[in-house]
């Protein structure tokens, strides 16, 4: 399974990965960089439901993980870019002020670095136990982005099983280029849900990616180990030419209009002559007809 990204290799069914394991599937030879890993999820509203909230951080924890995202440097393909993956493991996904603090960090190196930000989603909305901080983290994603999309770099979606909640209602439906995994859920809220609410039956395919293909809210449903290769040859498009390369190019239009207009002035002092030579040629050559 592992050598097979976690794929069936009979019915092709996406298993669930951690963030660490998707982040060693993507980058050039396994090699990373954490972004924010010393941030830990906090208690300020000292949340309590069937059991303390700081009580489930632990039990969250003591599975490997540190929280629902880790934000790392790496390269695909050999194009560098900064990936914030999303570890369903981790109490569902869910959005805490962590998890919105690594995006946005995530986002502010691809900006500083210049080079393009790269999502994966797993995720079953905001954190509950941590109430409006959470949902402040939805405003908190999209504001990132904004400055991703002033520096001119491309932000880019996958969307695995499930993406709900928060997380779509936020940055996982504003990908330049969005692609989905076989058979993930992408739905603001369960079909479960909406029948239970609404009295009415869905169809089967609701809210899964090939039926978002089809209304135009995913841009192509990708095989997880088609995954590196597909990424790797979209950022290899999407490469901006390097700074210097770019002020060389300005610099000989530059010196190309330079020389042009030289070449004009030069030309003026000639081509004035000419011009006021012309209607004495033409005058005469209208005496000779009329002759």
């Amino acid at each position: 399974m592992e050598r097979n990204s976690y794929v069936c290799a009979v019915c092709g069914h996406h298993f669930a990965m951690t963030a660490r394991q998707r982040l060693d599937h993507l980058a050039d030879d396994g090699a990373w960089e954490e972004i924010g890993g010393d941030l830990r999820a906090a208690d300020p509203l000292r949340f309590v439901d069937l059991q303390p909230y700081t009580d489930r951080i632990r039990a969250a924890e003591a599975k490997g993980a540190t929280e629902a995202i880790i934000s790392a440097s790496l390269a695909i393909q050999g194009q560098p870019c900064v990936v914030a993956a999303m570890d369903f493991g981790f109490l569902g996904g869910s959005m805490g002020s962590v998890v919105g603090e690594r995006f946005a960090r995530g986002a502010e190196v691809a900006v500083a670095r210049g080079v393009p930000f790269i999502s994966i989603t797993s995720s079953g909305g905001a954190r509950m136990q941590e109430g409006v901080l959470a949902l402040m983290q939805m405003a908190k994603s999209i504001v990132a982005l904004d400055e991703l999309a002033a520096a001119g770099l491309p932000f880019i979606m996958v969307l695995a099983h499930p993406t709900t909640g928060g997380v779509w209602a936020s940055f996982a439906s504003l990908g330049d280029v969005t692609y989905a995994e076989p058979g993930a859920l992408i739905a603001f809220s369960g079909p479960r849900v909406i029948e239970q609410t609404t009295r009415e039956k869905l169809p089967d395919d609701f809210g899964l990616a090939e039926r978002q293909v089809e209304h135009g809210h995913v841009d192509a449903v990708v095989d997880r180990r088609e995954l590196p290769a597909r990424v790797g040859r979209l950022l290899a498009i999407l490469e901006r030419p390097a700074l210097d390369e770019t002020q060389s190019l300005a610099s000989q239009l530059a010196q190309n209009g330079t020389e042009r207009a030289a070449r004009m002035a030069q030309a003026l002092p000639s081509l004035s002559r000419r011009l006021r030579g012309r209607p004495e040629h033409a005058a005469a050559d209208s005496g000779a007809d009329s002759e």
